[in-house]
């Protein structure tokens, strides 16, 4: 394992806890005072997912979320032999920053797993499906567009986990991401109908790939994440 793929390894593992630890810490922190307004969750998770974007983009392109890399493999936008390091290093991130929160809040609001909480089962699905869809849309876009010449477009996928998160939070818990699920879900024993989240948001991002394979762009406005790409 060479240098570069320790530091890419290294800094996909630590943008996952970020998300982990900022998202589900919120969650947790949250039950401890009674709750807080959902408008005011959904900025907690555009947090938890902007910053370790802008921390970690130059670095490991920030998937942060197994299927956002299953996605940009299956389009062709990253090599398939690069996946298991990812998944790897995003699972390894996610019971961190899982683990953190424990350590630091106690296991309340079960850690902020996720598990389906008002409504039937298919409009769950949907609204994660729909969801992770738009998300796998806005990685596409920044990936193959760039950062845009003020980093504008680093705002895309974090606006669409902060949106999720105000609409289908309450229904769900708004996961759209298999390691934000799994870590909590483990380490509080919080198990319930966790193949709704396992199914909804690999198929929801396999489609959009299928469809959306990567385009010309005018290299002018990728912006400096991809000054490497400019002849």
């Amino acid at each position: 394992m060479n240098r570069t793929t320790v530091r890419r390894w290294a800094a996909e593992a630590a943008g996952t806890g970020l998300l982990v630890g900022i998202g589900t810490g919120t969650i947790v922190a949250a039950g401890k005072i009674g709750g807080i307004p959902q408008w005011l969750m959904g900025i907690a998770w555009f947090l938890a997912v902007f910053i370790p974007v802008a921390l970690f983009i130059s670095i490991s392109g920030a998937h942060l979320n197994p299927v956002v890399t299953l996605a940009l493999a299956f389009s062709g936008r990253v090599a398939w032999r690069t996946v298991p390091e990812y998944w790897a290093a995003q699972f390894v991130g996610a019971f961190l920053g899982s683990g953190f929160v424990l350590a630091s809040l106690g296991r309340g609001s079960h850690l902020g797993a996720t598990f389906p909480m008002q409504g039937g089962l298919p409009l769950d699905f949907l609204g994660e499906a729909g969801f992770t869809g738009l998300l796998i849309a806005a990685v596409f876009d920044l990936a193959d567009r760039g950062e845009g010449r003020a980093r504008w477009r680093l705002v895309l996928p974090a606006l669409v986990v902060g949106v999720s998160t105000f609409l289908i939070g309450p229904l769900t818990g708004s996961s759209l991401n298999p390691a934000r699920t799994i870590a909590p879900a483990v380490m509080s024993g919080t198990f319930t109908d966790l193949w709704l989240y396992l199914t909804a948001a690999p198929l929801a991002a396999v489609a959009v790939a299928a469809f959306w394979r990567p385009r010309s762009v005018d290299i002018a406005d990728r912006g400096p994440g991809r000054l490497e790409s400019i002849p």
